[in-house]
């Protein structure tokens, strides 16, 4: 098998195209295998359904090296995909004891009996290995025929995940299907724009012919990834020139790999033995929640106030009511109030806050939709910015997050 081979992706689910389900098959594993030098070609989205599950397969196996599907192997009616596969290549369908044993002993230890229908989770096509699942009750396969090779995985992340990381992943790189490390270096940077940031790197990474760039900006973060178009340009190489782009890029480089600028905050306020304390309106507990999403958050967080009031910025913040009635609750004011209030009610280091009008209604003229300030408070006293977003009520929202972390990240910065 050549390395950097032609690889399709088949995700399987109704839920998928009926949009309850965000395809985060294609993102995570398009990401695993593109930092391996190997990127999907394409990925076929289908319904359960026999007919959808033939027509896209027989595409895939004719025009591929590598076929991944995900979904389908279930103990349901809807779960069809070992079955039509196995039929498209004219191969029996076997029966794995094992499996089965391993399922039984999985619903034993739930204090659950196994359900009939689970045995046809232990069919397998014939010449497949089975990848047996330590998460759940669906195995995957491994099945090697005519010089492809056939990928089957399950559909729940929990599951999918681990069995790829741990069992299909390296297998891939050993064998010479992939490279057997990864070959792009990617970095993060916040408080510059995509376009900004592509303006600030060109005369850097222009001289470099061979090295590809491309970002991904998301609500106040990019990412970056640098990579060798030819393989001739070494990852050590890779690196050097991202360390040379971390030097020009100052304050606005976050973190190497892709941490998110949360776990950054948090790790700096560790390595400080600082805490942070957050008073949110427009946010709605969106910002003491990425706090927490973290282990380890308790050793710098202090505690959340969403006051959504006037009468709980008052009561609980202590906002000044006259601040209240003159500027309004959407005001530098407000903000700068918000956040001393939190920092004297959690005697914390460091506090947030956010006041804002995330849409799509409650906007004026003089203080339109996407109008929000963030405030912050610390050691060097309190403070307050307006910002200007635009977006949807939750793009709003999720920038002013991440434009929150950012001051605090910088603020801490400055405290070296």
């Amino acid at each position: 098998m050549k390395v950097s081979p032609t690889i399709d992706l088949i995700t399987i689910g109704d839920e998928l195209l009926l949009g309850l389900t965000r395809n985060g098959h294609l993102t995570y594993l398009g990401e695993q295998l593109a930092f391996r030098g190997a990127p999907p070609n394409r990925n076929f989205v289908i319904r359960d359904e026999a007919k959808e599950i033939r027509r896209n397969f027989e595409k895939a196996w004719s025009e591929s090296d590598i076929v991944i599907t995900t979904g389908g192997l279930g103990p349901t009616s809807d779960d069809r995909t070992r079955e039509v596969i196995a039929e498209i290549l004219g191969l029996e369908l076997l029966y794995s004891q094992e499996v089965e044993d391993d399922i039984r002993e999985r619903f034993k230890s739930f204090g659950r009996e196994m359900g009939p229908n689970n045995k046809k989770q232990a069919y397998y096509p014939s010449g497949a290995e089975i990848i047996m699942n330590a998460q759940g009750t669906a195995p995957g396969l491994w099945l090697e025929l005519d010089d492809k090779l056939l990928i089957m995985l399950p559909g729940p992340p929990r599951e999918l995940q681990p069995m790829f990381e741990n069992q299909i992943l390296p297998r891939l790189g050993q064998e010479g299907r992939l490279a057997d490390s990864d070959r792009i270096f990617s970095f993060q940077t916040s408080g510059i724009g995509e376009s900004a940031l592509e303006l600030e790197l060109h005369p850097i990474l222009k001289p470099y012919s061979d090295v590809n760039v491309a970002y991904c900006a998301r609500y106040g973060v990019v990412d970056v990834r640098l990579s060798s178009i030819s393989g001739e340009t070494s990852l050590d190489q890779i690196q050097e020139l991202a360390e040379v782009c971390k030097r020009a890029l100052g304050k606005q480089f976050l973190d190497y790999g892709k941490k998110g600028i949360t776990a950054v905050v948090q790790q700096l306020l560790v390595s400080r033995y600082e805490t942070v304390a957050v008073a949110e309106s427009c946010t709605g507990g969106l910002l003491g929640g990425a706090f927490t999403s973290l282990p380890g958050s308790s050793d710098v967080f202090q505690g959340s106030l969403v006051t959504y009031t006037n009468m709980a910025k008052h009561e609980l913040l202590s906002v000044p009511k006259a601040d209240l009635e003159v500027y309004g609750a959407v005001s530098e004011p407000v903000a700068k109030a918000m956040a001393q209030g939190a920092l004297q009610n959690f005697h914390s280091t460091w506090a947030l806050s956010t006041t804002g009008i995330a849409g799509p209604g409650g906007g004026t003229p003089d203080k339109p939709v996407g109008m929000v300030f963030i405030g912050w408070a610390g050691p060097r006293g309190a403070f307050a910015k307006k910002f200007d977003l635009r977006g949807n009520r939750g793009i709003v929202r999720e920038r002013t997050v991440n434009i929150a972390f950012d001051i605090l990240r910088r603020q801490l910065l400055r405290s070296d």
